[in-house]
């Protein structure tokens, strides 16, 4: 079979090839239309081997696919896509998931940074408590899911605004004796990839890493520029700047929250989404997410406002009232 694969061709008697839509190390994803549901757009993610592995390899990477696509096919959330299919050709193997339409976040930086200004700090929180919804869930599994390659152009932004993270090409799979099963060998990207994650699966990668590479995200989506390299920082202290110091406008809270989740060791990072959640979200205006969802932290203000507020006008229909017998 030719790859990249071309726009009609038909895989297991079903998915018809349209156009790629991004491409890879290991293959390339396609927009494909489902045959068996005329209409129905798919994505199908393309993993090629290389055939010149040893044979012992090939079938230890092929189990580590289909063990790891069962598993994400099981994942059901509203801010991740339905993989709904996987299957092997040849030396390749294809992941099917719901085609994701709208731009992905990377798009919109690189259309504010070309106006010269910056992504609302406002939208940016928005994303976030969805992609914090998204990672809660991955992380909370009996056994937690690891993205791996959270960053802005695997966050796509649907046209009724919903937020989706897409791409599972690093994925990791936390089982109880602590061995790992990747999809693909590989570090991510790098401005988004935290120290402990260049060991490859020598690396002890856990949640924090997602937390890194969240926080290193929000950094981009904030101030227009990708984060310093972890690397880089490790070998030059200072490398990375202060997120205020190209966008002002950032908040001071949401500036220190972000660089929380980007400290080098795993152990100085917020230790749950829950956390880093909670620095983040506390400090956005009311009116946006606190009158929604107020933290443990700021309810207890929240309340004492509402209390003050009852307790005035309580005081203001008491003189009303004293005021009309007198009439």
């Amino acid at each position: 079979m030719q790859y990249p694969l071309e726009s009609g061709q038909i895989l297991r008697d079903r998915y018809i090839i349209r156009r790629i839509i991004g491409r890879g190390g290991m293959g390339s994803i396609y927009l494909a239309e489902d045959n068996r549901l005329p209409g129905r757009l798919c994505a199908l993610k393309e993993v090629k081997y290389d055939i010149n592995l040893p044979a012992k390899t090939l079938d230890q990477g092929r189990e580590q696919f289909y063990r790891e696509a069962s598993l994400l096919a099981r994942l059901d959330h509203p801010n991740l896509p339905k993989v709904s299919d996987f299957f092997s050709d040849l030396e390749c193997d294809y992941l099917v998931m719901d085609y994701v339409p709208g731009e992905d976040l990377k798009t919109l930086i690189d259309h504010t940074r070309r106006d010269g200004s910056y992504l609302a700090q406002t939208d940016v929180l928005t994303w976030t408590s969805q992609l914090a919804d998204a990672l809660e869930y991955l992380h909370n599994q009996p056994s937690p899911v690891i993205h791996r390659d959270i960053k802005p152009s695997n966050l796509k932004l649907t046209p009724s605004g919903l937020l989706k993270l897409v791409d599972f090409g690093l994925v990791k799979q936390l089982v109880p004796d602590e061995m790992t099963i990747t999809i693909i060998q590989g570090r991510g990207t790098a401005a988004y990839t935290p120290l402990e994650q260049y060991g490859g699966d020598a690396g002890h990668t856990d949640v924090r890493s997602d937390i890194y590479a969240f926080g290193a995200t929000l950094y981009h989506l904030l101030t227009n520029q990708p984060p310093a390299e972890a690397k880089q920082r490790f070998l030059k202290p200072g490398a990375l700047r202060p997120p205020r110091d190209l966008n002002p406008d950032i908040a001071s809270t949401v500036e220190s929250a972000v660089l929380w989740a980007m400290e080098l060791h795993p152990d100085k990072r917020p230790q749950n989404i829950k956390a880093f959640r909670q620095a983040l979200l506390e400090t956005v205006p009311a009116g946006h997410f606190l009158l929604h969802s107020p933290s443990a932290f700021v309810q207890p203000f929240l309340l004492s406002a509402i209390d003050r507020l009852l307790a005035a006008t309580a005081v203001i229909l008491l003189l009303v009232a004293t005021i009309a017998t007198f009439q």
